[in-house]
């Protein structure tokens, strides 16, 4: 089943003036696109910054208004244009982790405020307090976590609590923006060992846009190579990472650095 289905979806801007007298100037930030993601599956998305990734991922989850084409998420159609109240549907359906764990998170709300916003905010019955313990305890967190608030966490544990607060209303798909280039290297498996744990224990779909190709070649089944707002490449993670076919995907892989002799 296709659980995420783009339609020529593009988006156009226009280019700030770099002085009074120059012309308006219109640049494409994601060219006419295609895409189908499978329920279920995990989708990387690779490409240099600026070749558009974050602005398919945004005009995905209805973040930002498309010039043309048409997205649907989970069979209904995402106008981007709707209110708050009438896209709650797709807020119930995606989580979002952001790169910053710091940054999206606001530092006058305790961690049991920030995981259960969501809750709140699309108005979900149940007992929360319980939900909001359980997540915790789902990503690795002690209950007595929940009255703290983000200075008083280190950046591994603010990036769980993102990670909580993301799937704590139990979305369909999972979003992560570079969900892991903030964090230091021992963090980063631990998050990333967390993202794969989760994807087997609640069936999400997962969506992963990242520089780092190892993250990719981890979590995700399939990949997809951007440049300019197009998709150059794209097919399963092995193939596109052993026999790259586009020359841009394969300077892509020579930049990776790789130790001598290994």
């Amino acid at each position: 089943m296709t659980i995420i289905e783009a339609r020529g979806l593009r988006r156009d801007y226009f280019a700030p003036k770099r002085s009074p007298f120059e012309k308006s100037r219109l640049q494409t930030a994601l060219a006419p696109t295609d895409l189908d993601v499978a329920e279920g599956t995990s989708l990387g998305i690779i490409g240099e910054s600026g070749s558009g990734k974050s602005t398919l991922i945004r005009l995905l989850l209805g973040l930002d208004r498309q010039t043309d084409g048409t997205v649907r998420v989970t069979g209904r159609t995402v106008d981007a244009t709707a209110s708050a109240r009438s896209l709650h549907w797709l807020r119930q359906a995606t989580g979002l982790v952001f790169q910053d764990p710091y940054a999206s998170l606001d530092p006058r709300m305790t961690t049991e405020q920030i995981i259960g916003e969501p809750l709140w905010a699309l108005d979900i019955d149940g007992d929360r307090s319980a939900r909001i313990t359980e997540v915790l305890d789902q990503v690795g967190l002690e209950p007595s976590m929940a009255a703290r608030y983000p200075h008083e966490l280190s950046g591994g544990q603010r990036q769980r609590i993102a990670l909580a607060r993301a799937i704590v209303h139990r979305p369909r798909i999972l979003v992560g923006d570079e969900p892991l280039s903030a964090l230091d290297v021992t963090v980063r498996a631990q998050i990333l060992e967390l993202l794969a744990e989760l994807r087997r224990t609640s069936d999400l779909t997962l969506l992963i846009v990242s520089h780092d190709i190892g993250v990719v070649q981890n979590l995700c089944d399939e990949v997809i190579v951007m440049k300019d707002g197009l998709i150059v490449e794209r097919g399963t993670t092995k193939k596109v990472l052993l026999d790259p076919q586009h020359e841009y995907t394969k300077r892509l892989l020579a930049a990776i650095p790789v130790i001598p002799g290994r």
